[in-house]
């Protein structure tokens, strides 16, 4: 039996062994150096806009109704033809994800007709308070607004 067990844990030392020596460590020093992100990493989420600066996001609501923890709140309304904020007839006037409540699962960047919610590469979503991580249409909006469209009210519409 003492065979055996020396046996199994030379197998051990063997394979430590080649870990540590050959291949290096398997950890890194986070803050400094950060890992590759693989190409299907889904992210913090992003509203986009197009090149002329008008949402892509036209309100239909698709990506609210595909998400399956109810994490997106969206509320739609009539676009001005004088000043569109979306190439649409409509547009997202208030638009709010509730982080905690998303599992990151990518729906909703699938039930999107106009690919304008995507999932970028950012992870560091830490925070201090539960407010702070229901994100408005205003922080989501990539790039960020440059006077285009019409800044709503934030306000939390999600049950804390």
């Amino acid at each position: 039996m003492l065979r055996e067990f020396a046996r199994g844990f030379g197998i051990t030392i063997r394979y430590a062994a080649r870990t540590l020596f050959v291949s290096g460590p398997l950890t890194v020093e986070y803050p400094e150096v950060k890992r590759a992100q693989a190409k299907n990493f889904r992210g913090r989420h992003k509203l986009q806009r197009y090149e002329n600066g008008l949402e892509r996001c036209v309100g239909c609501a698709l990506c609210a109704a595909a998400c399956p923890p109810e994490a997106i709140y969206l509320e739609a309304k009539e676009n001005d033809p004088a000043n569109p904020v979306s190439a649409g007839e409509r547009y997202a006037s208030v638009y709010q994800i509730h982080l905690l409540r998303c599992i990151w699962c990518g729906f909703c960047e699938e039930a999107c007709p106009e690919d304008a919610i995507v999932m970028g590469p950012e992870f560091q979503l830490a925070n201090y308070s539960r407010e702070s991580l229901i994100m408005s249409k205003e922080q989501f909006l990539d790039p960020p607004d440059k006077g285009f469209g019409t800044p709503t009210d934030v306000r939390v519409n999600f049950p804390l």
